[in-house]
C-alpha cells in the first residue's frame, strides 16, 4: 500500500495552508487530515479526493508523483509491453510505467489481412502514421485505404475500424488521449 501522508503533507506546505485550514476547505475532519498525514488511516478515495481537490490537486497527478520516482524516460523494445496478440494485431505500449501518463502511445503492427472486427467505440481522440504497408481505416461512414507516409486523427467516439488490405505487414505509430484503449 502507498504510504501517502508525506506526499500530503508536502503539498499542503507548498500551498501554505495549515492542517486546520485545509479542513474547513475539504470537508474534512483536523484529526483525519492528521492521522492521514502521519500514515496512521488509509484516506477513502472520496476522503483523499476531498482533501486533493482543497488543494487543487489530480488524484491520478498525486497518486503518480507517490510512487518511486519517474524511471527512465527511456524505453528499449523489451521495455514495451504486448497488450494484442502479436500473430495478428500486436499493440506494443510505450510509456506503460509514466507517472503521468495521459494517452496512450502506440507501435501497432497488422498481419496480412488481420481485421479489428466490429466497429469500435470510446470516449477518446485518436492519431496515426502508416509506417508500413496498407491499412483500411473505417470511421463513422467513412472509409479510406492509408498507405506508408499517411495519417489518421479523429474523435473515438465515432464507431471504427482498422483493417490490413495489402500484402504485407502493416506498422502504424498512434496515440490515443486519454489513454482508453
Amino acid at each position: 500500500m502507498a504510504r501517502i501522508g508525506k506526499a500530503l503533507t508536502d503539498l499542503r506546505q507548498r500551498r501554505q495552508l495549515s492542517m486546520r485550514e485545509l479542513a474547513l476547505r475539504s470537508g474534512v475532519s483536523h484529526t483525519t487530515i492528521s492521522m492521514i498525514e502521519r500514515d496512521r488511516i488509509s484516506p477513502t478515495i472520496d476522503t483523499l479526493q476531498a482533501i486533493l481537490d482543497a488543494l487543487g490537486s489530480r488524484l491520478a497527478e498525486f497518486l503518480g508523483g507517490v510512487r518511486d520516482g519517474g524511471g527512465s524516460p527511456f524505453y528499449t523494445a523489451a521495455d514495451l509491453p504486448e497488450i494484442g496478440n502479436p500473430d495478428t494485431i500486436s499493440y506494443r505500449l510505450i510509456g506503460l510505467n509514466h507517472p503521468y501518463r495521459s494517452f496512450q502511445f502506440l507501435k501497432e503492427s497488422y498481419a496480412v489481412g488481420a481485421d479489428t472486427g466490429e466497429m469500435l467505440s470510446h470516449v477518446a481522440q485518436e492519431a496515426g502514421y502508416v509506417v508500413s504497408g496498407r491499412v483500411e481505416v473505417t470511421v463513422g461512414r467513412q472509409t479510406r485505404e492509408l498507405q506508408a507516409g499517411d495519417g489518421y486523427y479523429f474523435d473515438s467516439r465515432e464507431p471504427h475500424r482498422f483493417r490490413n488490405t495489402g500484402t504485407a505487414r502493416a506498422e502504424i505509430v498512434s496515440a490515443i488521449s486519454p489513454a482508453s484503449y
